[in-house]
This record gives structure tokens, sequence and C-alpha cells, in this order.
């Protein structure tokens, strides 16, 4: 089922005030030429507001790195999910690698945290990805496949979460998986949200990890590649711009 092409830029922990302001509103320019295809950016928490205020009146969304699993509360130095609502939020990153690996969130605190993310009435972009060492064990699909099952909360629907693949290996990293093991891990998801998400064929499904200019039309015209999730190319506007234009409208 063809999807919507969505692109979205995790910006991680970089950028000032300035650099963010800059970087939306050539973003916002672009986006008012575009049509086909949804784009989303994901500063961090203190450069939410500012960002918000650039994109007012544009299609081009924002979304938060991360989200509490409770709405309010004592959690210091948190951020709930309908704070971001507040502040202009459309998206959530749950579960991303570097969240699973530095602060130990294992599949029940993402689905707990994407849970928050649908009662706020927001997008929660759902990462899952296996290491390199569980790669070379030959239990990727097995990774990824407990990892959509355990991560995934009930009433999740294409409206309300985007899955992002993202081998951990190829983040940051400069390697990127073959378009044959794009290929193999998205038909596998595919098939997993089929069977768990009452409309996963029409769901959306990112790759992520080292999307770059020069290999993003080859990665984007992959079957069952709804989109991508990138990291460091999403810093800079005209590399983001790029990867956004390779996309199959």
């Amino acid at each position: 089922m063809a999807v919507r092409p969505l692109i979205a830029g995790n910006w991680k922990m970089n950028l000032n005030l300035a650099n963010a302001r800059e970087l939306a509103t050539a973003l916002v320019a672009y986006m008012k030429q575009e049509s086909g295809l949804d784009m989303v950016v994901c500063p961090p928490a203190q450069l939410l507001a500012p960002v918000a205020v650039c994109l007012e009146g544009s299609s081009l969304g924002l979304g938060g790195q991360d989200c509490h699993a409770q709405a309010s509360g004592a959690h210091t130095g948190d951020i709930s999910a309908p704070m971001l609502r507040d502040i202009g939020c459309r998206y959530v990153i749950v579960g991303h690698s570097e969240r699973r690996a530095d602060h130990g969130e294992i599949d029940a605190v993402v689905k707990a945290k994407a849970a928050a993310a649908h009662a706020a009435g927001l997008i929660a972009i759902i990462c899952v990805g296996e290491t390199e060492a569980e790669r070379d064990a030959g239990g990727a699909t097995a990774v990824v496949e407990q990892q959509l099952r355990g991560s995934l909360p009930e009433g999740a629907t294409a409206a309300n979460t985007v899955a992002a693949y993202e081998p951990v290996w190829a983040i940051g990293t400069g390697k990127t998986a073959t378009i044959g093991d794009v290929v193999e891990m998205h038909a596998h998801a595919r098939n997993i949200l089929r069977e768990i998400a009452g409309d996963g064929g029409a769901l959306r499904v990112l790759y992520g990890g080292s999307v770059k200019p020069n290999n993003a039309a080859a990665i984007l015209a992959a079957a069952e590649v709804s989109g991508a999730l990138v990291g460091g190319a999403s810093l800079v506007a005209e590399d983001f711009i790029a990867i956004a234009n390779a996309a199959p409208k």
C-alpha cells in the first residue's frame, strides 16, 4: 500500500538558538513549495519553543526527542507528552537506540511512553533496531520483531504511530545497511505490523542509519520504506532538503 513519505530530522543534542532558527526558517521555506511529503524536525527540548515560533503557519511538523510515560509529576529533568503537545509538537520519538542504551529503556518503557504520546494526541515515532553483535549472530529479525511487539501499545494505528527501523550499528557510523538488508527488514517489520496493528499495511516504516544525500534515493525507493529518520544530515538544511527531494512522491 502506497503511503505518504515522512522525512524526520532528529537533531539530538546539537545546535544553539541561532543555528536552530536559521535551519528551521530554511526548512519552512522549502515546505512552502513541497506538498508531496510530510517533514518533521525534532530539536532538543530547550529549542522546542523558539522553533515552534518559526514553524507557525507552516506544514513543517515539530516533534520531541522523548517523553515521560506520566502526564505530570515529580520527574526532574523529564518532559511529558502533554507538555510537548502544549508547545506545538505533533510528533515524539520514543525508543531510540540511544535512549535504550544510555538510559536502559526496555520495550515496556517504550510502550508506556508511546501510549502516553497517543493519549496526548501525539504521533509516536517508535524506533527499533539491532546491534552489530545481534546481526552478526543472526538475530537481527528476531530482535526487531521482539521490539515491535513489545514497544507498540494497544491502539497503535497508521494515524498515531510511525515505526522507524534503525540498525544500531549504522547510526552515526557512516555505515549503511545494503539495500537488500533494508528491503528484508522492512518487509519483516511490515508483516509484524499487519499482525499487531489494525491497519499495519498503512503504518509508515522509516529507515534510519547514516541516511545522506548520496544514498537517500536508493534507500527511499526500496520496498516498504516510507521515509527516513535522519540524524546528522538533518542539521544541514541543504542535505536534509536533498534527502527529502529524493523521496518518491
